[in-house]
C-alpha cells in the first residue's frame, strides 16, 4: 500500500515561498487517496491571502508559534502518518534559532525527512548547533543544491550518507497566454524587502536605450511590514523617479496566485534577479524562471552560480548596475544568445511530478530500512 505523507510547514494561505514550495510537494505526492495531511505553523500576526489548490492535502492541525509547547500536539498529529517531511527554515519555529523543532523531530515515531531551506555559510554558534542536531536527529536530510550540500557537509559536523540533493520543482508555466509587450519586458518578482536589490536593478535600467518596461511583483515581505511599513518599497519608488526611470516601472503590489504568475513570467523577456544574498543557496524565483524557459540575468548568489554557469541566464558582480544592464542590452539584442540561454538540458527534471517522485523514492528507501529490508541511503536518490 503506498504511503501516507505528513507535512510540517507554513501553508497556504500564509503568503510566502516556503508555504507555496510544501503546498506543491504536497500536492504532487498526494494522489487523493492516501489520506496525506498538513500540520500548519501559523504566526500570530499571519495575514494570509494566498488561495490553496483544491487537490492539495488538507491541514490536520494547526502550531500556533507564538505559544509555548506547541510541538507536542504537532508531533502527536504527524505521527498518524507512514512517513514525516519537514520544512526547515531558522525563522518559522519558535525558540532560539529555532529550536523548538528539535523536540518535536524526536518526539516523531515515523521515518523523518527534513527539507533544508537554508543551510548558512558564516552561522552563528547556535544557529550551527541547531543544524547538526537536526541532522543528527532526522533520518535523511535534503539540500536543493550541490552547493547546499557541500557547505552542509564541509562546514557542519553531520552524516553525510544521510543527504540527498532534490532540486526545488518547477512548475511548466507553458500553458499560460504568452501576452507579450510592446516593449521589451524585464521581470522581478517575490516578496520585498532589503536585500532584494531592486535598487541596482532600477540603476541598471537608467543606463538602457531604449528603455524596457521593468515589473516589480509582490507584496513586500510580512515581517518588513511589520517592522518598517512600505519604506522600502516607498525608497524604490522615490530612486526610480530620481532616476528618470519611474514611468518604465510597473509595481505590482499582490502575491499572486498560479495562473496570474505564469502569465506574468510568460509576458517577461528577461527576469531580472539583482539580489544582494551571498548566501542564497536555494531560489523558486529562479527555477520558475528557468522552468518556463525566460532568460535570466542574476547576481553571483549560490544557486544562480551552480544553476546559470552552463544554462539559461548570465550572471553578473553584485551591487554592479553597469555589468547588469549590459548582460540585460546583450540579452535583448541578440536573438541567438536569448535562444541559446532559454531552457535547461534536463529540465523536465525540475518538475514538480520528477522531483515529487525523487522524494517518493527516498521515502520508499527509509520504510524498507525501518523494514529492515534494505539500509537506508539517502544521497542513493535516482535522479
Amino acid at each position: 500500500m503506498p504511503a501516507s505523507y505528513g507535512f510540517l510547514s507554513t501553508y497556504p494561505p500564509t503568503q510566502c515561498g516556503l508555504a507555496t514550495f510544501n503546498a506543491a510537494l504536497a500536492t504532487h505526492l498526494n494522489t487523493g487517496a492516501l489520506g496525506n495531511g498538513v500540520v500548519r505553523l501559523l504566526a500570530g500576526d499571519d495575514q494570509g491571502g494566498l488561495e490553496i489548490d483544491r487537490s492539495a492535502p488538507r491541514v490536520v492541525h494547526t502550531w500556533a508559534t507564538d505559544q509555548p509547547g506547541g510541538w507536542v500536539a504537532a508531533a502527536n498529529a504527524l505521527n498518524r502518518f507512514d512517513v514525516v517531511i519537514v520544512q526547515h527554515e531558522y525563522g518559522i519555529y519558535p525558540g532560539d534559532a529555532g529550536d523548538e523543532v528539535l523536540p518535536l523531530l524526536r518526539a516523531l515515531k515515523k521515518p523523518k525527512i527534513v527539507v533544508l531551506h537554508t543551510v548558512l555559510a558564516g552561522p552563528d554558534p547556535l544557529q550551527r548547533s541547531v543544524l547538526e542536531r537536526i541532522v543528527a536527529t532526522a533520518d535523511a536530510v535534503v539540500t536543493m543544491t550541490d552547493t547546499a550540500r557541500r557547505r552542509l557537509t564541509e562546514g557542519y559536523r553531520v552524516d553525510p550518507h544521510k543527504i540527498a540533493v532534490i532540486p526545488h520543482g518547477a512548475s511548466g508555466h507553458t500553458g499560460a497566454p504568452q501576452d507579450r509587450e510592446e516593449v521589451p519586458h524585464l521581470l522581478t518578482w517575490g516578496l520585498l524587502g532589503p536585500g532584494k536589490g531592486i535598487e541596482w536593478a532600477l540603476r541598471a535600467l537608467a543606463e538602457l536605450d531604449p528603455m524596457p518596461l521593468y515589473t516589480v511583483a509582490g507584496r513586500t515581505h510580512p515581517k518588513v511590514l511589520e517592522q518598517h511599513g512600505d519604506v522600502y518599497r516607498d525608497g524604490l519608488k522615490k530612486l526610480a523617479a530620481d532616476l528618470g526611470v519611474g514611468a518604465q516601472v510597473r509595481w505590482k503590489d499582490v502575491y499572486l496566485d498560479q495562473a496570474a504568475l505564469s502569465r506574468l513570467i510568460r509576458s517577461a523577456d528577461v527576469v531580472v534577479l539583482p539580489y544582494d544574498s551571498t548566501e542564497q543557496v536555494t531560489s523558486g524565483v529562479l527555477i520558475e524562471a528557468v522552468g518556463a524557459g525566460v532568460p535570466v540575468v542574476a547576481t553571483e548568489f549560490p544557486h544562480a552560480v551552480e544553476l546559470l554557469a552552463d544554462g539559461p541566464g548570465l550572471l553578473v558582480p553584485h551591487q554592479d548596475p553597469a555589468a547588469m544592464a549590459a548582460a540585460i542590452k546583450r540579452l535583448l539584442a541578440d536573438p541567438d544568445t536569448t535562444s541559446r540561454l532559454t531552457g535547461l538540458t534536463g529540465g523536465p527534471t525540475l518538475r514538480w511530478p520528477a522531483v515529487a517522485a525523487r522524494y517518493q523514492a527516498l521515502a520508499g528507501k527509509l520504510l524498507a530500512a525501518r523494514a529492515g529490508r534494505t539500509p537506508a541511503a539517502a544521497a542513493s536518490v535516482p535522479a
